[in-house]
């Protein structure tokens, strides 16, 4: 049956990262008269609240999504910072806009969406990530792979992660096509190949140089480019 879409995990398979160290510490900087008369400075923050948040998140392997405003107040709270939901929220929002900055492009991938929409394919982003679904919004549009969606779906908007079958689905559904019609393609094996095969979709595994391949059997591309060999 003939593709009409494409379907792209995010991170690491459309934009890579690296951890804004100096941006998330002039951010805490921002934030600590907010936090009362003798607030922590700001790299003790970076090491108390931030530090082990990112561990937390990196360990997290549920498929019921967090609700990530009370996972980052937990975090503060640790910390011996109890602080409002309305403060929380600042916080973070500058905290994002600081995370927004340092994402990149994957090279070449913007041209090859571009390419697939101008043979007619809709295209898409399915991923994970328990976010407030308009700060990810956000980073989308300053990247310019927002204009470029014809779905997008995060996990924080569903309340489940891949695997589980409801990201795919809402994708699917914004798409508005059966999921025969649809290549999935990313960076991880159970979240971007075996879930979306589950579903029905076909699916493929982005796999650079230099990163860990999947077994034989999955199929593998080294680009992005690669997938224009599939359709």
């Amino acid at each position: 049956m003939r593709t009409e879409a494409v379907l792209f995990d995010y991170g690491l398979t459309l934009v890579t990262f690296e951890y804004p160290t100096a941006a998330l510490v002039e951010v805490l900087e921002t934030v600590r008269p907010w936090l009362g008369a003798e607030p922590p400075t700001a790299e003790w923050l970076l090491s108390h609240v931030l530090h082990p948040l990112e561990q937390d998140l990196d360990g997290f392997g549920a498929e019921d999504e967090i609700d990530y405003l009370e996972f980052y107040g937990r975090a503060w709270c640790r910390a011996g910072l109890i602080l409002s939901d309305d403060l929380l929220y600042r916080i973070l929002d500058l905290e994002q806009q600081a995370w927004d900055r340092s994402v990149r492009v994957v090279p070449g991938a913007l041209d090859l969406i571009d390419r697939l929409r101008g043979r007619g394919l809709l295209t898409g982003i399915c991923s994970n990530a328990p976010f407030p679904p308009e700060m990810m919004q956000r980073q989308l549009r300053a990247t310019g792979l927002a204009e470029r969606m014809d779905a997008v779906v995060f996990s924080s908007a569903v309340g489940r992660r891949k695997p589980s079958p409801e990201p795919y689905q809402a994708a699917l559904a914004a798409l508005g096509l059966p999921a025969e019609r649809v290549l999935f393609a990313g960076d991880r094996v159970r979240e971007d190949y075996e879930g979306p095969l589950a579903v029905g979709m076909r699916a493929v595994i982005v796999s650079p140089p230099g990163h860990p391949r999947p077994a034989a059997e999955v199929p593998t591309i080294t680009t992005l480019a690669g997938l224009e060999l599939l359709l």
